[in-house]
């Protein structure tokens, strides 16, 4: 991946594109279906019916940027079928190489004064 600010957002785009379209035809989708800004440097994620072909398109502040894929024998995952809509820069190389990020909770909930009584803290609320 070329190199990236850390506070780019990654954007999916959740039905099955046709990989025909390039940089007017994306663009279009971004704003109108996407409801997003394009300008704002942020990446979006297109992906054919068939996941093995997907596209990013992004603008790096002199004009727009489109990379493709094509899979050889794998597929990539189909977002269409994802919960989350947004990937981080990390999750986005995964997935371009064909991998399932799942997102984990690794911390414990936030202690409230209620889970407190006399100094003790109960353990349900350590407990993930």
């Amino acid at each position: 991946m070329i190199g990236l600010p850390r506070g780019v957002e990654v954007f999916l785009y959740d039905e099955p594109c046709d990989m025909r379209r390039s940089f007017d035809t994306l663009s279009v989708i971004v704003e109108r279906d996407m409801k997003r800004e394009l300008t704002d440097g942020d990446l979006f994620l297109f992906v054919s019916k068939n996941r093995k072909r997907a596209k990013v398109l992004y603008f790096d502040g002199t004009g727009l940027c489109l990379f493709a894929k094509r899979m050889t024998s794998e597929k990539f995952p189909a977002p269409w079928k994802m919960r989350q809509r947004q990937l981080t820069l990390s999750e986005l190389a995964l997935f371009i190489e064909g991998a399932v990020a799942v997102r984990q909770k690794l911390s414990p909930p936030v202690m409230r004064k209620v889970d407190l009584k006399m100094g003790r803290v109960e353990t349900e609320s350590l407990c993930c």
